[in-house]
C-alpha cells in the first residue's frame, strides 16, 4: 500500500479469512471403445442415459466399455469419459474418407474448409459407421418449391399419376417430393417418376377425390421439397443480410436418420435448421448469434459438420461471403445427401492408452477414480505409472482379464496370481494408488436383449462413490454396510474361504455372492506389498483428500513472506480442518509444525516454505475374533474374567 504524498486517510482491506476447501472426491475417469461421441477429449458423463445418447448405445465389440461405465453411473453422477477410436475409423461424408476427432480437431482444421468438396457437403459428426445411417437435405428459396407447372392429373383410389409434363422435370424432380395445387394442398408425396413425364404419388389424407373410380382433369401445380412440411414457410432473404443489400441468403437444411440406426425407425427426423443463412457475417435478430450455416451446424448439431459448400456454391463462389451487396446463388436442385463410409476399426492398445492421456495432467483436470474396463495388463500398467502414481491423487482400479476368470473355471486363483506378478508394480508406494478385484459380473444388456460379461472394477470404485455419498473417503467401501454391488446377475467367480485367503494375501480384494446377502465387495486393500497403514483403501483415500485439500490452500500463501505470521496463519488455516476430519472418525491424532524449527534460514533464503503435517490414520477392521466362552453353573463371570471384564 503506497503512502499518499499529502495528509489524508487511506482506507483497504486485508483478507485473512482463507478456509481449506472441500473438494470433490468422486470423480470418475475412463476411456474405452464406444461406437460414437468425441475422441480424445474429456466429456462429463451424469447418468446411462447421457451415456447412450452421447456416445452410442453398445453392440459386441463396445458392451464391455459401455457398460463398465454404465456400471460406475449406477453409483455417481460424476464420470469423465473419453472415448478411443482405431485411426481407421471414419466419419461417414458425403464425399473423401476422412477422421475428424472432436469439435476442437474440426473448428481449427475444417470448419472454413476451403477443399472444394473432397470431402463433400456434409460429414458425420464422429467417427464410426453410425454416420452411415444419416442423411442431411438443403433447400433455399428456389428449390422450398423447385417447380410450378400444369398436367394432366388422374386418380384412383390408390394412386394418384401426373402426365404431360416436360421431360426436364425428370432430372429436377427427387422422389420423396410434395406435389400441392398452386393455392397449397397437398396432393401426395412423389412415389416413383417413369416414362420421362410421369410422376406417380401416394395420395395424400388431406386431398378428396370426387369418386372412387377417380377421375382425370388439368390441374396446376407445385412440386415442394420433400422435407417442406417441416418448416414453417420457404427460406427467403433474411433481416440482417437484407440491411446489408444482400438478397437470397436463406436456407432451411435438415438431418434424418434415414438407417434407423439412431433412433430405431428408419427416416426418423433428428434435427432441423431454418432460416440459416449462406452469408458468414449474418447473425440472428433474435439472439444476436451467428446464423451462417456452417456455424449454427457447428455449434448446434448433434450428427453433423458442415465441410465444403457444395459444387454449384464453389463454382458460383457467393456462398459464405459476406452480406454487403450479396445475391447469394441458389439451388438449382435440393440437394439430400446419404452419408457413407463410416467404419468402426477395434482400438489398439496405444489408441486407448492414447486416450487415458487426457488425464495425465492434474492442473487440466480433476479426477479420483480411475476405471479400467476390460483393459489388458499392457493398458492397466500405463494407467497404473502414468496416471495414477504420476498424479498422486488418485486411485486405479483393475479387474483380471477374462480369460482369467470367466474362460478358466477351476483355475481362478493360478490365473489372478499370473495377472498380478503381468502388472509389474515396481515399488510399494505405486501400489498403493491400485485397488484389484476378484472378477467378472453377468449382467443383462437391455440394449441388445442378451447377456454380458463385465468386470467389476467400476462397481469397486462405484463403491467409493458411495462411500462417499453415506460417510466420507476415509471410511471403507467394503464389506455389508457399504460394499454391495448392483446390478448382478452372478459372478464369473464365486472365491471360497481358502481361495480368498489366497488372493487376498497378495492385494486382490475378493467380490462374493453370499446367500441372502447379496454380492459384497469383501476387502479393502491397494496393491502396496510393504506392510504400513496405504496398503488399505481407505487410508490412502484419506490421504489423497487431506493432501488435495490442504495444497489448495496452501496455494494462497505463495508469493507471501516467510515470517512468523505467515507460518502462524498456516497453522491457523490446517488446524480447524484437520480437528474437524478427527471428529469425523477420518484420523486419530495429528499435528502442524510450520514455524522457524523447519522453517530455517536456509530454507526461508532458498524461497522455500515447509508445513509439517503428522497424521495418525484411523484403521478399518479387517478381522472379527469372537470367543464363546461356557462357564459352570455357580462360578460368577468376576471370578472368571475379574471385574474389569464384566
Amino acid at each position: 500500500m503506497a503512502f499518499t504524498i499529502s495528509p489524508g486517510v487511506s482506507v483497504s482491506e486485508i483478507d485473512l479469512t482463507t478456509v481449506v476447501p472441500s473438494v470433490l472426491t468422486t470423480a470418475g475417469a475412463f476411456a474405452g471403445a464406444f461406437r460414437w461421441g468425441p475422441v480424445n477429449v474429456a466429456y462429463q458423463v451424469s447418468n446411462e442415459i447421457v451415456l447412450a445418447n452421447k456416445f452410442g448405445t453398445p453392440d459386441t465389440n463396445t458392451s464391455t466399455s459401455f457398460f463398465t461405465a454404465a456400471s460406475f453411473l449406477a453409483y455417481g453422477n460424476n464420470l469423465q469419459l473419453v472415448r478411443a477410436a482405431n485411426t481407421l475409423s471414419y466419419n461417414a461424408t458425403s464425399g473423401a474418407s476422412l477422421q475428424v476427432q472432436n469439435e476442437n480437431v474440426f473448428q481449427y482444421s475444417y470448419l472454413n474448409n476451403t477443399n472444394g468438396n473432397t470431402y463433400g457437403s456434409f460429414i458425420a459428426r464422429y467417427p464410426g459407421a453410425l454416420g452411415n445411417s444419416l442423411t442431411v437435405s438443403v433447400a433455399d428459396s428456389n428449390t422450398f418449391n423447385q417447380i410450378t407447372g400444369a398436367g394432366t392429373i388422374t386418380t384412383s383410389t390408390s394412386s394418384t399419376t401426373v402426365s404431360g409434363l416436360n421431360t426436364y422435370f425428370t432430372t429436377d424432380v427427387t422422389v420423396g417430393s410434395f406435389l400441392t395445387t398452386t393455392s397449397g394442398a397437398i396432393l401426395g408425396q412423389i412415389a416413383s417418376i417413369t416414362n420421362d413425364t410421369t410422376l406417380t404419388l401416394v395420395n395424400n389424407a388431406n386431398f378428396t377425390f370426387n369418386s372412387s373410380n377417380g377421375y382425370s382433369s388439368g390441374i396446376a401445380f407445385n412440386i415442394n421439397w420433400q422435407y417442406s412440411s417441416y418448416f414453417t414457410s420457404a427460406p427467403s432473404t433474411s433481416a440482417s443480410v437484407a440491411a446489408a443489400g444482400g438478397s437470397n441468403d436463406e436456407l432451411h437444411v435438415i438431418v434424418v436418420d434415414s438407417g434407423g440406426l439412431f433412433t430405431g425407425t428408419k427416416g426418423t427426423v433428428l434435427e432441423t435448421f431454418p432460416f440459416v443463412s449462406k452469408a458468414s457475417d449474418a447473425y440472428s435478430n433474435t439472439t444476436g448469434v451467428s446464423n451462417y450455416y456452417k456455424n449454427v451446424i457447428f455449434n448446434n448439431s448433434q450428427y453433423v459438420y458442415s465441410i465444403d459448400h457444395p459444387e454449384y456454391a464453389i463454382t458460383s463462389a457467393t456462398w459464405g461471403k459476406i452480406s454487403s451487396g450479396t445475391n447469394f446463388t441458389t439451388l438449382t436442385n435440393a440437394q439430400t445427401v446419404n452419408l457413407s463410409g463410416g467404419t468402426d476399426v477395434t482400438p489398439s492398445d496405444s489408441d486407448i492408452i492414447n486416450a487415458y492421456g487426457q488425464f495425465t495432467n492434474k492442473d487440466v483436470i480433476s479426477i479420483d477414480l480411475v476405471l479400467t474396463g476390460g483393459a489388458d495388463s499392457t493398458v492397466q500398467q500405463y494407467v497404473i505409472n502414468n496416471i495414477a502414481a504420476a498424479r498422486a491423487d488418485c486411485v486405479a482400479f483393475v479387474s483380471p482379464p477374462y480369460s482369467a476368470v470367466v474362460q478358466k473355471p477351476g483355475n481362478e486363483v493360478s490365473g489372478i496370481t499370473s495377472w498380478i506378478s503381468s502388472l509389474g508394480i515396481s515399488s510399494p508406494s505405486i501400489g498403493s494408488y491400485v485397488v484389484a478385484d476378484s472378477g467378472w459380473k453377468y449382467l443383462f444388456d437391455k440394449y441388445n436383449n442378451t447377456y454380458r460379461w463385465v468386470p467389476l472394477n467400476a462397481d469397486i470404485a462405484g463403491l467409493c462413490v458411495y462411500t462417499d455419498s453415506v460417510r466420507d473417503p476415509w471410511w471403507s467401501p467394503a464389506g455389508y454396510n457399504r460394499g454391495n454391488l448392483k446390478n448382478v446377475i452372478k459372478l464369473a467367480w464365486n472365491p471360497s474361504q481358502s481361495q480368498r485367503d489366497t488372493i487376498y494375501s497378495i492385494g486382490v480384494n475378493p467380490v462374493v455372492t453370499f446367500p441372502g446377502s447379496g454380492t459384497i465387495l469383501y476387502g479393502d486393500k491397494t496393491l502396496q506389498s510393504k506392510p504400513s497403514a496405504f496398503d488399505r483403501i481407505n487410508v490412502r483415500r484419506l490421504f489423497i483428500v487431506l493432501e488435495k485439500t490442504i495444497s489448495l490452500a496452501a496455494k494462497y500463501s505463495l508469493f507471501e513472506f516467510n515470517d512468523a505470521f505467515t507460518q502462524s496463519q498456516f497453522v491457523s488455516l490446517v488446524t480447524p480442518y484437520l480437528r474437524d476430519v478427527q471428529g469425523r472418525r477420518g484420523i486419530t491424532a495429528f499435528k502442524v509444525v510450520c514455524d522457524s524449527t523447519n522453517n530455517t534460514p536456509q530454507v526461508v533464503n532458498s524461497n522455500q516454505f515447509v508445513g509439517d503435517i503428522y497424521i495418525q490414520p484411523a484403521r478399518s477392521i479387517n478381522f472379527i475374533q469372537l470367543n464363546f466362552i461356557a462357564v459352570a453353573s455357580g462360578v460368577t463371570f468376576n471370578e472368571v474374567v475379574g471385574s474389569t471384564g464384566v
